[in-house]
């Protein structure tokens, strides 16, 4: 299933007929056909899944329904530990002779090795080559050596502490520290609030062998498993390897029961305040704590497009106060999504100024309130849906081409969440259903069911250094009251125009065509002197990516133009292009895929980007504005300035920061362009200097190489300029 926070910010709303075929809203969602799955007797599960890209190549995962949530007061950290002999033992690889074969037969960890321990599952990663048939079979017996055969040497258990413990060690920034003191407040009264995976050293140090085997034996066992296999192989052969391997694993006899432990309601608003000395930033987040819903039915799958609208919609709109100076936050956020395996959340959350705390909070909540008085309006609705819509296309498109790491995540989360996997083909019937027919209502009434006073939580982040102020709960919860009280106006829907180019330019004849074989490479000699490689590819169905280089960059400029130089095309990007702002742009572009970005390093400009193939011409057209009609806009410039400064008021904080600026400049022995960015070094910046700098080096295109690759044909790129 995609995911329910679908947040995009191209698509196009396309005339969509209304399906012959009428879902009943109470129908279960199907399971996708191209998945095998099945239980043993002894109630593991499998998903097995061909999938040929990569080609060669298959993911296995061994998911277990337990993580450090289960975990009894004497072996806090010690699901995570499990994890780790996984790798130092097992009955069919004594102590290293795991890793060594797995390093020996080519493989990484990390890339291709790896697990990772939740506070509700443990997954163990694979990816391993199917066209060798020994190396493939063998990987399935490390799946099954860990499922119940990790060996768990006293020897090995004590040189692993100090691995774990240093793991620990490396954890502890300013970031777990303020979680520390901000999750005990959010799980209040509930297992997650003690139970990080990583654990506590006191325990890590000294725990009892049995301790950690006890866990093992209690947790890890089939009825609470499942195997993932996903890739380029034979689906009978991959079933029966798995059959071979876990099907005579004995079941559980007295197992004790897996709790799904619940986070309890609370009618007061809970807070929770934390600063740190090498706290990088500030920010303000709001939780509402919701119950579960199972998303199991198609009307639950519709309500799950109804919410992913709302956030869409939600989120441009802070989008768009953050392109103007002065505003409340830096960027804020809106989502919903599950929580931990019991609870469902409702977020909205601000990054903020130091001292900006109360603004940013007024800030979301103000925006929130908007909604939940006025609603949205027609306009962002139709944007949206075509924003959603059309990323459900490009899904579709795709989809022979998806990868399948991917696909092997979906079906952990199906095993371990009951997340349900219609497969992309449905879901796209439904989308084709359902998104044109939402209602503003619909929409607009989640605010007024998601922003409650009832199990709400207010988390505050922020660096404890001399003249950041730090509101107290009493100034917190006192921004909700005054929220309430406040006249708020209806949010206003600026309409941006329908088109980037009202005037389409004469195209630039081809002068010269040669074919490079080897490579399948087609190379142009354009008339204004532009030279364009293309070469078609079928690595994706729905996509063509391009980047443009030339010689120059900010290399080319004095010491004291610098800083303007190398920020020019960030500075012109915020612009917009032509007549159109930003946020005109975004809008203009709604329901297109397609993206162009300039740039300019030390010794070359550029452009970059890609686009959907139907939607060329207007990347073609977005290229040619950022040529020849970049747009100053003091506002905006001033807007990101703004929020440059604050990323870099604490900069010096944080000491991997600090020593990666320390290696740098003295790598460079001190030179002038390897200054580390500060606050202070912001008064270099200036618009003026930024555009005409970029003017200078986009105002030739003639020394300009073009390179395009993928799905197109060269007559579709002849074509984009006549439209």
């Amino acid at each position: 299933m995609l995911p329910r926070l679908l947040l995009v910010t191209a698509g196009i709303m396309t005339a969509v007929p209304a399906l012959a075929q009428q879902h009943d809203l109470s129908v279960r969602l199907p399971v996708d056909p191209a998945v095998t799955i099945g239980v043993f007797d002894n109630g593991l599960r499998y998903y097995i899944r061909a999938n040929s890209r990569p080609e060669n190549r298959a993911e296995l995962r061994l998911v277990v329904n337990a993580g450090s949530v289960l975990e009894d007061d004497d072996q806090l950290g010690l699901a995570h530990f499990v994890e780790h002999m996984a790798f130092n033992g097992t009955r069919n690889y004594p102590k290293q002779e795991l890793t060594e074969y797995l390093e020996h037969i080519g493989m990484r960890f990390g890339p291709d090795i790896n697990a990772y321990t939740d506070f509700d599952e443990t997954v163990y990663i694979l990816t391993v080559p199917t066209d060798s048939t020994a190396v493939f079979q063998q990987a399935f017996q490390i799946l099954e050596d860990w499922a119940h055969q990790v060996s768990f040497d006293d020897a090995e258990i004590d040189l692993e502490r100090g691995v774990v413990i240093e793991e620990w060690r490396l954890g502890r920034g300013a970031s777990a520290r303020m979680r520390d003191k901000q999750f005990p407040v959010l799980f209040r009264d509930s297992r997650y609030a003690e139970r990080l995976p990583i654990g506590v050293p006191s325990i890590l140090e000294t725990f009892d062998y049995a301790t950690l085997k006890r866990f093992y034996r209690d947790w890890y066992r089939p009825d609470l498993m499942a195997v993932i296999a996903v890739g380029d192989f034979d689906v009978s052969r991959v079933e029966e390897l798995i059959r071979r391997h876990f099907a005579h694993l004995p079941a559980a006899s007295d197992s004790r029961e897996r709790v799904v432990y619940a986070v309890p309601d609370h009618s007061e608003t809970l807070v929770a305040i934390a600063t740190d000395p090498e706290a990088t930033g500030s920010n303000v987040a709001l939780y509402y704590k919701q119950p579960l819903r199972e998303v199991e039915t198609v009307g639950a799958y519709r309500q799950s497009i109804v919410e992913a609208l709302y956030n869409n919609m939600l989120n441009t709109r802070f989008f768009e106060i953050t392109q103007m100076p002065d505003a409340p936050f830096l960027g804020a956020g809106s989502g919903q999504g599950r929580f931990v395996r019991s609870n469902e959340v409702y977020f909205l959350g601000a990054g903020v100024r130091d001292g900006g705390v109360l603004e940013g909070l007024d800030g979301i909540l103000t925006e929130a309130a908007r909604v939940a008085r006025f609603g949205f309006t027609q306009s962002e609705l139709l944007r949206a849906k075509s924003n959603l819509l059309r990323a459900m296309e490009l899904a579709y498109a795709e989809r022979e081409k998806t990868p399948s790491n991917r696909y092997a995540s979906e079906y952990v989360r199906a095993f371990s969440e009951a997340e349900p996997i219609p497969g992309v083909e449905y879901e796209y019937e439904l989308y084709r259903e359902f998104v044109p027919l939402v209602s503003l209502d619909e929409v607009d009434r989640l605010a007024r069911e998601w922003l409650v006073d009832q199990n709400r939580v207010i988390l505050v982040s922020a660096p404890d250094k001399q003249g950041v102020e730090v509101p107290g709960e009493a100034e917190l919860l006192a921004v909700f009251d005054a929220v309430d009280r406040r006249e708020i106006e209806p949010y206003e829907d600026v309409p941006a125009g329908e088109q980037l180019m009202a005037d389409v330019p004469v195209p630039s004849e081809i002068v010269s065509e040669e074919y490079m074989e080897p490579i399948g490479v087609t190379v142009w000699q354009l008339g204004n002197g532009v030279r364009v490689l293309l070469k078609p590819t079928d690595y994706q169905d729905d996509q063509v990516l391009f980047r443009a280089t030339s010689p120059g960059g900010h290399s080319l400029v004095d010491d004291p133009q610098f800083l303007a130089a190398a920020t020019a095309a960030t500075v012109v990007s915020q612009g917009g292009v032509g007549e159109l702002s930003l946020v005109d742009l975004q809008k203009v572009l709604a329901g297109k895929a397609v993206s162009v970005r300039p740039t300019i390093s030390q010794s070359t400009e550029g452009t970059s980007g890609a686009a959907s193939p139907r939607d060329l011409t207007t990347m073609f057209q977005l290229i040619y504005l950022y040529f020849t009609a970049p747009r100053m806009d003091e506002s905006a410039f001033r807007a990101f300035k703004q929020r440059l400064e604050a990323s870099l008021q604490n900069s010096g904080a944080n000491p991997r920061s600090v020593f990666g600026d320390t290696v740098t400049v003295t790598m460079s022995q001190h030179h002038y362009r390897t200054r580390p960015l500060t606050v202070g070094l912001l008064e270099e910046m200036d618009l003026e200097t930024s555009f005409s700098f970029y003017r200078d080096r986009f105002a030739d295109a003639g020394d300009f190489t073009f390179v395009f690759v993928g799905s197109f044909d060269l007559d579709s790129i002849r074509g984009c300029g006549k439209r």
